[in-house]
């Protein structure tokens, strides 16, 4: 099993996107990528909108080696906008698709991105399959999925998602999208039964504490996280996505870093378990917008590109 991050925060774009591979099946996850619109009241960069381009170039490219793909919920830093007819066409034809379902455990919005998804790749995909709390098999290839947990805290505005488990022999891999550090207990419970070998998890949104969110959730969030890698095999944990959007992080963080650290864990982002530098493109965009910091995206793209090219064969 081979597990390559495509598109993530940690290389300058909102997005999870993931590729899982075997001989002779290739796994696309959440193949969506997107910007902040605003954030410290300022828009995306010209950095930024770099960043979003090549990153779906590289999406769209792998995409087409790939058999299945899987969209865990239906915001569009997770599945394309349904004007982008290219990244449709790439991304979902001739693939069987898995996806959250739209009909139960979804939030209005959801169901009713969920219904214009459907509409999108109905003549792409051989085949769409609503996902929750199902297994198939393709290759000796298992893919499992847990019941809708809350994308991030219980009661979340914002819905729920579906995680993903995949094993084969001796590997295995959990993909634990928008689930914010495991805020929810239902998430905990599930990654904990199902004990993966690498686990990819979402971290959580600390710039909104003392905001939109509250401190004691925050902490609760991270005992689960801490939990979770005490409880589980995974040597091999990368925590991007909501959670690099601070540039403080790792100071947030720092009790689950140590944890890690005692138990000879890395927590890596998906820039650094590539062997490439962060680039946190929205923390930084006031910086950059202000010049304090000079940023040169084509160079890191060409390395991060030569990165994914050496992995995917």
């Amino acid at each position: 099993m081979e597990i390559l991050p495509l598109a993530y925060d940690s290389f300058g774009v909102r997005s999870m996107c993931t590729l899982v591979s075997f001989k002779n099946l290739k796994i696309m996850i959440d193949p969506g990528v997107a910007l902040g619109p605003t954030r410290y009241g300022l828009k995306p960069t010209k950095e930024e909108l770099r960043a979003l381009e090549l990153c779906k170039k590289q999406v769209m490219k792998i995409s087409k080696l790939t058999n299945v793909a899987i969209v865990t919920h239906y915001h569009y830093d997770h599945h394309p906008y349904p004007q982008d007819e290219e990244m449709y066409k790439e991304c979902f034809s001739n693939k069987i698709v898995l996806a959250k379902d739209i009909n139960k455990n979804i939030n209005f919005s959801g169901k009713r991105r969920g219904k214009i998804f459907e509409g999108k790749i109905k003549n792409l995909a051989t085949s769409l399959e609503y996902a929750d709390e199902r297994e198939f098999e393709f290759n000796n290839v298992r893919i499992s999925f847990s019941p809708a947990v809350w994308h991030g805290d219980v009661g979340s505005k914002v819905g729920r998602v579906i995680m993903v488990f995949i094993k084969s022999g001796n590997d295995s891999f959990l993909f634990g999208s928008d689930a914010q550090s495991l805020a929810d207990p239902l998430a905990l419970k599930w990654v904990k039964e199902k004990n993966p070998k690498f686990l990819i998890v979402d971290g959580y949104p600390t710039i909104f504490i003392g905001w939109r969110l509250g401190e004691k959730l925050f902490e609760a969030a991270k005992g689960n996280l801490k939990e979770a890698i005490e409880a589980i095999d995974a040597n091999q944990i990368i925590l991007d996505h909501h959670i690099v959007r601070d540039i403080e992080y790792k100071e947030r963080m720092k009790d689950v870093f140590e944890v890690a650290k005692r138990l000879n864990k890395k927590i890596n982002t998906a820039a650094e378990f590539l062997g490439i530098e962060d680039f946190f493109l929205e923390a930084w965009r006031k910086e950059i917008y202000e010049k304090k910091r000079k940023i040169d995206v084509d160079t890191y793209f060409k390395k991060f590109s030569e990165k994914v090219s050496l992995k995917s064969g």
